[in-house]
């Protein structure tokens, strides 16, 4: 009973930001938001940074990419990085608010996510959630919703293949790794024809996760599929 008090009235404390220590602060402050997630000129389909206002890298002008869109809030650097780590590997899903909040500043986001039928996020192995007891693209995922009536499926996607991590393979070997690796749940075939959704991720390295994952939509009736990522690798 203490406990559950304490923590009542510490939501209303205020806060400090995780960067530059201010308080009181939102998680991250203003200030910092400012100075380190000023917005970038991205590739409209895989959300590599780009310079001047190009719309789309060589890559994807060579191999257009599964996606209609990619965004992405913020490079994965300092300090987005650290905090990503914190949400990821130390259970701390307060983040996915503050994340979320950034995400859908992203111009374009907000009018995507009211088109999108449904909001899916990218599932785990079996072995990978029971290590680390939640998804975070799920989480992130239900952080986005705004307004009534729940548009994020948790099960439409499954992923059919334990994979090696790909954050220990090189870049060359992302895609093949995670080829095949992804299915829509059989008793969501007829429901997904034609549907309009939003992928979901904390982190776009290569692409190649999201790209498998769309790929398999879009072979099982999906008309128009976007990704939405916090944070993408330079």
């Amino acid at each position: 009973m203490v406990i559950t008090a304490f923590r009542e009235w510490e939501t209303w404390l205020p806060g400090r930001c995780a960067v530059c220590h201010a308080w009181p602060s939102n998680a991250v402050c203003e200030d910092c938001v400012r100075q380190f997630g000023q917005p970038r000129t991205r590739c409209r389909t895989c959300a590599a940074s780009l310079p001047g206002a190009v719309p789309q890298c060589g890559a994807c002008l060579r191999q257009p990419p599964p996606l209609a869109a990619v965004f992405s809030a913020v490079d994965y650097d300092y300090p987005w990085a650290n905090m990503v780590r914190d949400f990821k590997f130390h259970a701390d899903i307060a983040w996915a608010r503050s994340f979320a909040r950034m995400m859908r500043s992203i111009p374009w986001v907000d009018p995507a996510l009211e088109a999108a039928d449904w909001i899916v996020p990218m599932p785990l192995s079996k072995q990978r959630l029971l290590e680390r007891g939640f998804n975070q693209s799920a989480v992130l995922a239900a952080a986005l919703e705004a307004g009534p009536g729940s548009k994020v499926r948790h099960d439409v996607l499954v992923r059919i293949r334990d994979t090696a991590a790909q954050s220990s393979l090189p870049r060359r070997e992302r895609h093949a790794n995670v080829a095949q690796a992804f299915a829509v749940h059989p008793d969501w075939f007829t429901a997904l024809c034609g549907k309009k959704v939003v992928l979901v991720d904390d982190v776009m390295t290569t692409g190649a996760s999201l790209q498998a994952a769309a790929r398999a939509l879009t072979q099982a009736g999906a008309g128009h599929i976007v990704a939405l990522v916090f944070a993408r690798t330079p």
